[in-house]
């Protein structure tokens, strides 16, 4: 069974090693090389919320980060002043904030007022559908979404989006 499981891992790894050539391996370093490339797939197509309870969805037909959070995850609390400096510095990209579960409105404003982002798409998932038919598992999750609206990359904790590594990737990317 440790052989098969071997197997599978190796061979995981290696098609993962094949996504990476949309990406140069030498930029996924420091926090973006916890960053996994992917072939592209389509997002779900579960509806969210607004802040004022109205159906929403993604934006499209543009390149997007959308981060999965909440307000009581704190290495969520933590990167959101470095999502908010990724939609000041690429005005092309997209970013989007998903509170996944029951974050009060009022809690998710204050937060963002507290931390001066108003560059960041609010969307809400109350109920967590839009964020376990993605496959989040875990709070914060960032995917990389292109312009058709499928996820072209994956990252499973905090970064530091806003750093010289994650605009030369988000860079690599769009290209």
């Amino acid at each position: 069974m440790r052989i098969i499981r071997a197997a599978v891992y190796t061979l995981a790894l290696a098609c993962a090693n094949m996504a990476l050539a949309e990406v140069d391996p030498a930029l996924l370093t420091g926090e973006m090389a916890k960053l996994v490339p992917s072939e592209p797939k389509a997002l779900p197509g579960v509806e969210l919320l607004d802040m004022a309870d109205g159906v929403a969805a993604l934006p499209g037909g543009k390149w997007q980060v959308v981060n999965f959070w909440a307000t009581w995850c704190l290495p969520c609390r933590e990167e959101m002043p470095a999502l908010e400096a990724l939609a000041v510095a690429r005005p092309d990209v997209a970013v989007t904030a998903v509170a996944v579960g029951p974050n009060p409105v009022a809690k998710i404003t204050a937060f963002m007022e507290e931390v001066g982002a108003t560059h960041i798409g609010l969307l809400r998932d109350p109920r967590q559908q839009f964020a376990r038919e993605a496959g989040v598992l875990g709070l914060p999750v960032t995917v990389i979404v292109n312009p058709e609206g499928q996820e072209v990359a994956r990252l499973i904790g905090g970064a530091d989006w806003g750093g010289a590594e994650a605009l030369a990737v988000m860079d690599a990317l769009m290209k």
